[in-house]
């Protein structure tokens, strides 16, 4: 959970913090200011460059956002590849993420866009490097959708779009007295710079297998002799168990884990009727790190639901940036 004193101006801990926020903004604005001189090197991509990212540190579910922009661009006959940094992996080199890696090389968030998206997936610190690799590799890709990468000003962008969940812009402070990586409202860097703020999530109808089998969450209501357990690695994790109960499933247990956790210390019960259900990107972690149990945890998936004056900006960018 975000520390409380990211809310408050008045919190004994932010006061006693800020003195270090002002430190930070300054590198910050000399960083900037490198660039903006070109004492720094902003490199443009020959495609468009749609950056999804935040000002407020930790988690505000940037990455289904993405899958849905992806998707939404899949449905529009486009070829978008996707760049990240990969958080939480153990690697440092640039990789094309595939389905066979595992979370530990290339971070569970870009092999669950790899497994749900199908499309090309590069990983780097460096998203240029990233994102040169990825063209190199699929020329054929015409769009590249970053995740997360909104200060790495290294990368040229075309679209910003930036993501706030319910908490807002805290107390407005920057790192480490408040939640902002950067001043908010931010100079845009890009001619399109769009704000998402608390889109709507709700849980899917089904819940996935490790073969990709399609199960109505339904039909888990009705499994009484099978005890139902709840397992999430993610920012919120109790947001996620509040879902499932909105579904009217009975949890025996929640058990929540750090975000991008890698569940060395999961402990199932030695029940053969139980299910474990988690959310997609713990699941690709779970499947193939406990084999034997992989069939009895079931991957409940995420669906955002964008504006559709958001989504008419977008298209109606992407259409233009791409015929110019």
């Amino acid at each position: 959970m975000p520390p409380r004193h990211w809310q408050s101006h008045r919190h004994p801990v932010a006061l006693l913090l800020w003195p270090i926020s002002k430190i930070y903004g300054c590198i910050r604005f000399i960083r900037a200011k490198f660039y903006d001189w070109s004492v720094f090197k902003t490199h443009k991509l020959s495609v468009p460059v749609v950056i999804v990212g935040n000002v407020m540190a930790g988690g505000v579910g940037k990455t289904p956002i993405v899958i849905e922009l992806v998707q939404r661009l899949l449905a529009m006959g486009y070829k978008p590849g996707v760049v990240s940094r990969g958080y939480g992996r153990k690697a440092k080199d640039c990789q094309l993420v595939t389905t066979s890696n595992s979370a530990l090389d290339v971070g569970d968030e870009p092999l669950l866009m790899a497994h749900v998206c199908k499309v090309p997936v590069a990983v780097a610190c460096d998203r240029v490097q990233a994102a040169k690799v990825l063209l190199a590799g699929h020329p054929e890709c015409n769009v590249i959708v970053s995740d997360d990468g909104l200060q790495h000003r290294a990368l040229g962008r075309d679209v910003e779009v930036v993501v706030f969940d319910e908490r807002g812009t805290g107390n407005n402070w920057l790192l480490p007295a408040g939640p902002l990586r950067e001043p908010w409202p931010r100079k845009a860097l890009s001619p399109i710079h769009l704000t998402l703020q608390s889109v709507p999530r709700r849980l899917a109808d089904h819940a996935i297998d490790n073969t990709g089998h399609l199960h109505p969450l339904a039909g888990l209501l009705t499994l009484s002799d099978r005890p139902l357990h709840a397992i999430a690695g993610i920012a919120k994790p109790d947001t996620f168990f509040d879902m499932l109960r909105g579904k009217g499933l009975q949890l025996a247990s929640a058990t929540a884990y750090a975000d991008h956790d890698s569940f060395t210390k999961f402990c199932p019960a030695p029940d053969k009727n139980a299910l474990w259900l988690c959310t997609e990107k713990d699941a690709f972690k779970l499947w193939a790190s406990y084999p034997p149990l992989a069939w009895q945890i079931l991957a409940v998936p995420l669906v955002v639901e964008l504006d559709t004056t958001f989504l008419a900006i977008l298209d109606a960018t992407i259409k233009a940036l791409t015929t110019r």
